[in-house]
């Protein structure tokens, strides 16, 4: 397990550097200047040269890139162009609340999702299985910009149950969570029902049954664990997706997160913090997924097996 977890550490050097190398090259190839959006409509050279000279955008590209990768193995991302605030800082103070928010929509989508999965599983083609499917459907085909104005909308401003927008006690954290976790929860039950489906129709499921073992036994302690490689993936990756900054949930509940951090980033051109939360997202899709291939060989003694001859 050590000399795998190593291995798929140095695998994912290139892909940083990679992420690194795009950003940062992106940065020079989109439109605007940041020193413009700085200074406004008033303005005059003289400003503009100082200011291009105190942020190091007069050097040559090249000096530019790698006097920040210097910088980032320093572990230093640079200040904002904006606030001229540490950018490391800025997501150190952002990262916990995207954290609580990915949690809670994780935390949505699993209890939903698994519970309609299975139960649609048990009574395939039934009135129950058709509706639950079709909610599953809606909830893969909207929007998540359109689910959130909804839930605003309609719960927020018009029954005033929960708050529609802002950041304060769990009562504001129900929407947003609701409207990021809804769509993976859609997807989360349909690969639940297939998996269960396609396990219980197993030569091993139909010899419990001839024992007579109880049929909640049957599906809680032998089929269903034996379906959660699939639904390991999903919740990986949904979950690396949620720290990687919701940025269109963040914006429509006016969460105080990386998402809604870097939106505005990219509306002022400050690209350090732009390339700062592009390289930690980066990081923290990359965390994902790889806690979701060592969960594998947790779950699935046939993964580790593979590991070791491997």
């Amino acid at each position: 397990m050590t000399d795998y977890l190593i291995k798929r550490i140095l695998q994912t050097v290139p892909v940083i550097l990679g992420v690194i190398t795009f950003t940062f090259i992106l940065m020079y190839i989109v439109p605007g200047d940041p020193v413009m959006s700085m200074v406004g409509e008033r303005y005059d050279e003289a400003t503009i040269q100082q200011l291009r000279e105190e942020l190091n955008l007069d050097d040559p590209v090249w000096i530019q890139y790698f006097r920040y990768l210097g910088n980032l193995v320093q572990g230093d991302m640079g200040r904002s162009f904006v606030t001229f605030r540490p950018v490391m800082d800025d997501l150190a103070a952002k990262f916990p609340y995207t954290l609580m928010l990915a949690m809670s929509a994780m935390l949505v989508s699993i209890t939903i999702g698994l519970i309609v999965g299975v139960i649609s599983s048990l009574k395939p083609h039934s009135l129950l299985d058709k509706g639950s499917m079709f909610f599953a459907l809606a909830g893969i085909s909207a929007p998540v910009f359109w689910v959130g104005l909804i839930l605003v909308l309609v719960v927020g401003v018009n029954l005033k149950w929960l708050p529609p927008t802002g950041y304060g006690g769990i009562q504001y954290l129900i929407l947003p969570a609701i409207t990021l976790g809804t769509r993976s929860a859609a997807f989360l039950a349909r690969v639940t029902r297939a998996s269960m489906l396609d396990e219980l129709q197993q030569d091993y499921i139909r010899t419990a049954r001839a024992k007579g073992v109880p049929k909640w036994k049957i599906v809680l302690k032998h089929a269903f664990p034996n379906t959660l490689i699939p639904v390991i993936t999903i919740i990986g990756v949904d979950f690396g997706s949620y720290l990687s900054g919701a940025v269109l949930t963040e914006s429509i509940f006016g969460w105080p997160g990386i998402g809604r951090f870097a939106l505005d980033a990219i509306l002022k051109r400050d690209f350090p913090v732009i390339q700062g939360t592009v390289l930690f997202t980066a990081m923290m899709f990359i965390l994902a997924n790889l806690i979701v291939d060592l969960l594998y060989g947790v779950v699935n003694p046939k993964v580790r097996l593979e590991r070791k001859v491997g």
